[in-house]
């Protein structure tokens, strides 16, 4: 798919955005790199060879339910779970915004990056989440606290 600099700059505050969490998510794991396998490195390169690619293509729609199943790398494992524990508590250590959509909408303001885990390996199955773990938990933790929640989720979804 070719873009127009018209329509590349029409995305422009989606790239943005790409690049901000990309670029986020690699300064975080900066300390935590000796202990990424193979795979996880292969993922981070990924994620930022594909933000422009994935910018100009539309969210797909994720149900509810599958953020149950959404693994994270191994250097963040457990991660979602903690996130999940106490919904409340890191929708509240947000800006008032992000606390104010979850209670209207039931969802994220900005949708997370997750990728296909076949991309990895060809026999796994489902979505892995790239960027956006305290999302993902925080949507865990709400639908087994029964608090508000979207029966469905735009999510940015690498796949092949």
């Amino acid at each position: 798919m070719t873009m127009t600099p018209a329509e590349l700059e029409a995305q422009k505050d989606t790239l943005e955005f790409l690049n901000d969490e990309a670029a986020s998510r690699l300064t975080r794991q900066s300390d935590s790199l000796a202990k990424i396998d193979t795979k996880a490195v292969f993922l981070i390169g990924f994620a930022a060879t594909a933000a422009q690619f994935l910018a100009t293509h539309k969210h797909h729609d994720v149900l509810a339910y599958i953020a149950f199943t959404m693994p994270t790398g191994e250097s963040d494992a457990g991660c979602i779970e903690s996130y999940a524990a106490d919904p409340v508590y890191w929708v509240k250590v947000r800006p008032p915004e992000v606390g104010r959509h979850w209670e209207e909408h039931g969802t994220w303001m900005r949708p997370p990056l997750l990728i296909d885990r076949r991309l990895l390996d060809p026999a796994d199955s489902g979505l892995q989440v790239l960027e956006g773990r305290t999302r993902v938990g925080v949507l865990c933790g709400r639908l087994r606290e029964q608090l508000r929640v979207a029966p469905h989720h735009q999510a940015w979804v690498g796949r092949s």
